[in-house]
């Protein structure tokens, strides 16, 4: 089991290396088979999971982080998803941790801002 710590830790590095665009080092804290269900759509593995968080990295300014809750392998960060083409999103994410790899991400906010973000970029 996972301790309490190294569960944060996993987090807070998950959450910096995003908001920094280092998406070497997230590929690193992500198990092979991660699954990721959230607001703007799903992924099943690595791969998938990283494409989607450089699609929305190519907007993102900062995660304002609120308030993170750990309980042995589970990890919930409340945070404002600041972006440069929406209002900041009260954002809830849900992560399990096995093993030391992040293997499950759930994600909810309220998309309507972002997307038409997205759509007013083209």
């Amino acid at each position: 089991m996972t301790t309490t710590n190294t569960a944060r830790e996993l987090a807070e590095a998950y959450f910096s290396a995003w908001e920094a665009g280092e998406f070497d080092t997230l590929r690193e804290l992500l198990a092979e088979d991660v699954d990721f269900v959230g607001a703007l759509g799903t992924a099943s593995g690595v791969t998938e999971a990283l494409a989607g968080l450089k699609g929305l990295g190519q907007v993102l300014e900062k995660i304002d982080v609120k308030v993170r809750v750990v309980e042995g392998d589970e990890v919930i960060t409340w945070f404002d998803l600041c972006t440069s083409i929406a209002p900041p999103a009260p954002t809830a994410n849900w992560m399990h941790v096995e093993n030391g790899k992040v293997t499950r991400i759930r994600v909810t906010f309220d998309p309507r801002g972002l997307l038409a973000g997205f759509e007013k970029r083209g």
